[in-house]
């Protein structure tokens, strides 16, 4: 666990941190979100069945502005300076859904955590909305940060996994 929240000064107001002193570096940031569907949903999204267009390539799209959009978003999250956006797409059966996987690169004092989640969690919002009309039970489960790297703290995943 992290020492303190440094998202508040000592008399517990909100602040945004001062990264002034911290060098720039790369880093980098992986997460993911899972949308739980109806088979039969998730067979059309496979099809290319979805009346509104091509879900993941919107969903693909929506990530991406996501990433670009977190500092308007979440109050004291920094601006970062991102050099990368990349969006995996994985149909899998057995959940029944799909898993947006989004790994965000930056050159900056602070990473791109916040980016990569907000990106994640886009793509799973945009997956929601343009199926919704045939699968309004679907859920959108298990956002996490997958791993991260760059800066002080160095590298972190998920689990421990080296």
């Amino acid at each position: 666990m992290a020492e303190s929240l440094t998202h508040f000064d000592p008399a517990g107001a909100a602040r945004m941190v001062a990264v002034t002193d911290k060098p720039e570096t790369a880093r980098a940031a992986v997460a993911e979100a899972r949308v739980r569907m109806a088979a039969a949903t998730l067979e059309r999204i496979r099809e290319g069945q979805i009346g509104k267009g091509d879900v993941l390539a919107v969903a693909r799209l929506a990530a991406i502005a996501g990433a670009k959009q977190t500092p308007q978003l979440v109050p004291l999250c920094h601006p970062v300076r991102l050099t990368g956006i990349d969006v995996e797409f994985v149909l899998e059966p057995d959940l029944p859904g799909v898993r947006a996987t989004v790994r965000v690169t930056a050159v900056d004092r602070t990473g791109p955590e916040m980016e990569a989640m907000t990106a994640a969690t886009t793509a799973a919002l945009t997956i929601y909305d343009m199926c919704k009309a045939i699968d309004r039970a679907m859920t959108i489960e298990s956002v996490v940060l997958v791993e991260k790297s760059g800066g002080k703290s160095g590298v972190w995943r998920r689990g421990g996994a080296p």
